[in-house]
């Protein structure tokens, strides 16, 4: 708060006593110290408070202290604030209201013309309220009362604004210069400023450390960049030797299609030449035709004579005989085979009669043993029935066992065809993925960036060139086109598993890069794209030892190089690539994974891919991936294209002979198939036999269990009946037999005749034969002759269509080919530069394309000798330069702006400096001239040292009774009063030189003799009316004699005995 400083000379500034805002108008205490209740009134100048020891005065100035923040210590009353609560009471209250009116009012708005503040204090905790005028809640925390004190500068530690009995009786009795320094320091706020002033000095300090470190980071950047404008100069002579190969290529453009010119001239030659044999292959084949022609004829001649003889009937006639005698021998074996069956019927029938004769016969005889006989008949008839099913049921199973193995084979086969199926699906899958792999590295060996991303990045970073002034950082990425191995490429496809998810990923440094950048990549084509977020101006992250995996083995952190800080810190944050250590063996990636347990270990990866990890009790190892063969790291792909190109050719081969064995495996199944079907048949007709002999089984039983209920003894009428039935029909049968037997032998006599005719009819056929088969022989030679004929006529023709059709078509497609190649040479000569335009390069010469190739290969060796040195092309160094050129100018901008800003706060730290330094040697002269001026009322002199370097202050006193003039530089050489005296004049000069709105002083006059008492009273009052602002003055003494006023108010305490408590 600004206060307007109101000195003892000039009264004519003071502001009107009714608006000075931030006095106090009123205290009152509840059970505080020795108060019950007390409330004292306050004027807005002096207040002189008098009363005996222990009347609570002393009690009022605490109060404030404790009002306004003050902790229970600084008041030196007290350890703990529930000290204050006064004896048998449980808590205590400070009410105190602080006038806010005038231009320095505080919130009026809010608080009114009156701010309350209010401290409760209990025995186990302390609040604070703040209150309007009406005494309604505004606040209650300590800030907001902090914030009041700071508005009014109420400091009420600083012994000028309240000075307690303790701080007092300390600084009148205090004879050392070095504590009156520091009461002067503190109360001129001079040691305020100077810690401020140091503060901000360290805080410069430290800034200029941060910058001096930062410009120290970008030294190797600039060192890259004067060693990029060296290689960029180098090049460019490397780039004149480039544009001479491109004028010889401009010259080899054209010195095609001069080379093609020749050829088609030799071409059409050729093909006149070739056109020249066409007359000669026609005449042979014309000759061939002719003979043909008589050949024909001939034939037709021959076929004609052999139909004119009567062969032909002879030969219908030995047909027909020959047709009649199969058939006349079928007839008799189909009748002979009749006449077997019929006898074979009646011979059963002769037998069967036996049998009931048999039977008959028994029946009176021995009845009980035939009924006996009968059943052990059945019993054996029954058994055969039963052992023929058992053996028919015996080969079912023998079939069908057989089929199941059949089955099974079959079913093995096709699991065997199926599995090889698979692996070849596999081995073709695993040549598709490597071939895949092959054309990436094709792709890479041409460009290195095509790696991360193919050329999709390469649109991309096109495309990130032509915006980079959107960007506020330019995009930092693919990450794999950043990194190198330090140790070859042995740890090429370890690094690919660990981190090659990352390798693709570009770095920008703030979301509206992430989406310029997401736009940018839907431009280009390029889906799933990943950014990662990351600030550039992070320094590159420095890992302690203590928090990285201790092993010997090395880090994935250890072995890349890279020359960007972001890309590593990412790899860091992103990756974890401190704790991911490399293993040459597997065994000892196990022990470092899972026997170890190293701290800050995270993965370990084997040479071959293999990764391994912990997490808690459970182990993991994971397999190197088929389809990733190779690192994208590595730093010469020709020995993976080669690795990998055999190993496509070999899974090629494996797949071949897979398809091989597929197709014998095929061939196998076939023939299963083959033995299966005539099973599947027998096992048909075996079920079918099974079925009719159980049938006839169970019919036997059957009809056994019906004789068995019946009588058991048959009728021997009954039997004579059947064996008569069986008799008749038994000559009915012989009746048919001699039947069968007649023309039978009719039928053999048939036979026997027709073969006389066909031996008689061959015998007379012979001669007639011998003519015709001559005949058929000279016609098979005419044929013979034909076939000739016409395979030489066929061998013309197609030497004719092969030969000489086939190479005049050759040569006419090729001299096509020629014109077609000449027109895309033209065409592509032309694109490359205009026929007129070979003239100014000198033309040709007459060279042909292999001596201009030849030339471009010389020059192209050069090329590389040159640029050997360097790997990368002009332009992306020329790009890297500008990059790292518009990287580093920025930094060395915002660098510069932060020295400019810190040397002008350096300056304006130095200006301060010397201004707090003048201030100081002023405030010095300022104290000694006011302390002069307050002693000379009462007809001394003094003078007031202040040594800054030193930390001290003196006071020396001139007594107006010393005649020796001699000064007294120790206040302690004093009468108590004369002490007394020179030290209120020295703490109302400070007075003078400090602003408040209130003071307060206890027992400041107690040392005093009753003519300094009055003096200083006189002098205080004076000062304080002077002064303008509220003062509290309490003394034990008499305050009678002080000169009273209308701004002087006076109180006196009650006794200690009479006081209410």
């Amino acid at each position: 708060m600004k206060r307007a400083r109101s000195t003892y000379e000039s009264s004519s500034s003071r502001v009107s006593p009714s608006l000075e805002a931030g006095i106090i108008k009123k205290l009152r205490l509840e059970n505080f110290m020795c108060h019950s209740n007390h409330e004292t009134q306050f004027g807005s100048n002096v207040n002189l408070i008098t009363g005996q020891n222990g009347s609570g005065k002393s009690a009022i100035l605490t109060a404030l202290c404790v009002a306004f923040g003050c902790r229970a210590k600084g008041t030196q009353r007290a350890s703990t604030l529930k000290d204050f609560i006064k004896t048998g009471s449980s808590n205590a209250v400070i009410h105190v209201e602080i006038q806010n009116e005038g231009e320095d009012a505080f919130k009026p708005e809010i608080y009114g013309d009156v701010i309350i503040v209010e401290r409760r204090i209990s025995e186990s905790s302390s609040s604070i309220t703040l209150k309007d005028q009406q005494g309604k809640k505004v606040f209650s925390r300590k800030a907001d009362l902090q914030e009041i004190v700071e508005h009014f500068n109420i400091d009420v530690e600083n012994p000028c604004v309240i000075m307690s009995q303790d701080k007092s009786r300390e600084f009148l009795h205090s004879g050392n210069n070095k504590d009156k320094f520091k009461f002067f320091y503190k109360a001129t706020l001079l040691q305020q400023v100077n810690e401020l002033l140091e503060s901000i000095s360290a805080e410069i300090t430290k800034a200029r450390v941060i910058v001096e470190d930062l410009e120290a980071a970008i030294r190797p950047i600039e060192k890259e960049l004067n060693e990029l404008d060296a290689k960029i100069k180098m090049m460019e002579h490397v780039e004149r030797i480039a544009v001479e190969v491109q004028q010889l290529k401009k010259k080899l453009a054209w010195s095609w299609v001069y080379d093609v010119d020749k050829k088609l001239e030799d071409q059409r030659v050729r093909i006149e030449k070739l056109k020249s044999r066409v007359p000669i292959c026609q005449a042979r084949i014309d000759k061939q035709l002719h003979q043909l022609e008589k050949l024909s004829e001939s034939y037709s001649r021959k076929k004609a004579e052999i139909k004119s003889m009567m062969t032909s009937q002879v030969k219908q006639m030995k047909e027909s005989l020959s047709h009649s005698l199969s058939s006349a021998k079928k007839e008799a074996f189909e009748l002979q085979r009749d006449c077997k069956c019929k006898a074979s019927n009646v011979q059963k029938m002769v037998q069967q009669v036996k049998k009931l004769e048999l039977q008959m016969q028994g029946i009176h005889e021995q009845h009980v043993k035939n009924t006996q006989a009968e059943e052990s008949d059945m019993e054996e008839k029954l058994k055969g029935l039963r052992e023929e099913v058992d053996a028919a049921e015996f080969e079912l199973k023998r079939l069908k066992k057989e089929e199941d193995i059949l089955m099974t084979n079959i079913d093995k086969q096709k699991e065997e065809i199926s599995s090889i199926a698979a692996k070849i699906q596999d081995h073709e899958s695993k040549y598709n993925g490597i071939m895949h792999n092959v054309r990436d590295l094709q792709r890479q060996q041409s460009n290195k960036i095509t790696a991360f991303g193919g050329n999709k990045v390469l649109s991309l970073l096109r495309i990130i060139e032509r915006c980079h002034q959107r960007f506020r950082m330019p995009p930092i990425g693919p990450i794999g086109a950043h990194l190198k191995l330090h140790n070859g490429n042995k740890w090429a496809v370890a690094v690919e598993y660990a981190i090659g998810r990352l390798f693709n990923s570009f770095i920008v440094t703030d979301h509206k890069d992430f989406r310029l950048l997401k736009q940018c990549a839907k431009e280009a084509d390029y889906g799933q794209l990943k950014i990662i977020i990351y600030d550039f101006s992070t320094p590159r992250l420095m890992i302690p030892e203590r928090m990285r995996p201790n092993t010997n083995h090395p880090s994935i952190l250890s072995i890349l190089q890279c020359e960007n800080d972001t890309v590593l810190n990412v790899l860091v944050d992103q990756g974890n690539v401190e704790r991911q250590v490399l293993v040459n063996d597997y065994g000892i990636g196990k022990v470092i994974a899972f026997e170890k347990r190293i701290q800050n270990l995270k993965e370990v990866f084997t040479v071959e891919g293999y990764k391994m990890f912990s997490r808690g009790s459970v182990e993991t190892i994971l397999p190197p991936r088929r389809n990733q063969l190779y690192g994208r790291l590595s730093s010469s792909v020709e020995a993976d294209i080669e690795k990998l190109s055999n190993d496509a050719s070999n899974e090629q081969k494996t797949a071949n002979d897979y398809r091989s064995d597929k197709r014998k495996a095929e061939v196998k199944l076939e023939d299963l198939y083959k033995k299966m079907n005539p099973i599947k048949r027998l096992c048909l007709h075996a079920g079918k036999d099974v079925a009719s002999k159980k049938l006839t089984l169970e019919d036997e039983m059957r009809q056994q269990a019906t004789e068995s209920s019946s009588a058991p003894l048959s009728s021997v009428d009954e039997i004579v009946e059947e064996i008569s039935e069986i008799n008749q029909k038994m000559k009915e049968e012989q009746v048919l037999l001699e039947g069968l037997e007649q023309r039978r032998y009719e039928a053999e006599g048939k036979a026997d005749d027709l073969k006389v005719k066909f031996d008689e009819l061959c015998e007379s056929a012979n001669t007639e034969l011998a003519s015709l088969e001559k005949s058929e022989n000279e016609l098979i030679e005419i044929e013979r002759q034909i076939d000739a004929a016409t395979e030489a006529k066929d061998h013309y023709e197609n030497f004719m269509k092969t030969n000489v059709l086939h190479d005049i078509k050759e040569a006419e497609e090729h001299y096509l080919e020629l014109t077609k190649s000449r027109e895309d040479n033209v065409k592509k000569a032309s694109i490359i530069c205009r026929q007129d335009d070979l003239a100014s390069l000198g033309g040709c010469d007459g060279k042909t394309p292999e001596q201009i190739s030849a030339e471009i290969e010389s020059l192209n060796h050069t090329l590389r000798r040159e640029s050997k040195r360097y790997s990368e092309s002009i332009d992306d160094l020329r790009m890297l330069y500008a990059k790292k050129e518009r990287k580093i100018i920025k930094r060395q901008q915002v660098y510069k702006a932060l020295r400019q800003k810190l040397n002008a706060c350096h300056n304006a730290l130095e200006f301060r400096r010397r201004k707090f330094q003048t201030n100081a040697t002023n405030l010095k002269h300022q104290l000694s001239w006011k302390f002069n001026g307050l002693l000379k009322r009462k007809g001394i002199s003094g003078l007031i040292k202040v040594d800054y370097d030193e930390t001290t202050l003196s006071i020396e006193v001139q007594m107006p009774q010393d005649t020796s003039n001699r000064a007294v530089r120790d206040t302690r050489g004093l009468s108590g009063g004369e002490r007394s005296f020179s030290t209120l004049c020295f703490a109302l000069a400070l007075h003078e030189m400090t602003e408040a709105p209130f003071r307060a002083m206890d027992e400041f006059d107690v040392f005093m003799d009753p003519v300094s008492r009055k003096i200083s009273m006189d002098t205080l009052i004076d000062f304080a009316e002077a002064q303008g602002s509220q003062w509290i003055l309490i003394t034990p003494n008499d305050t009678s004699l002080v000169k009273g006023g209308n701004r002087v108010k006076k109180m006196q305490m009650a006794a200690p005995r009479a006081y209410q408590m």
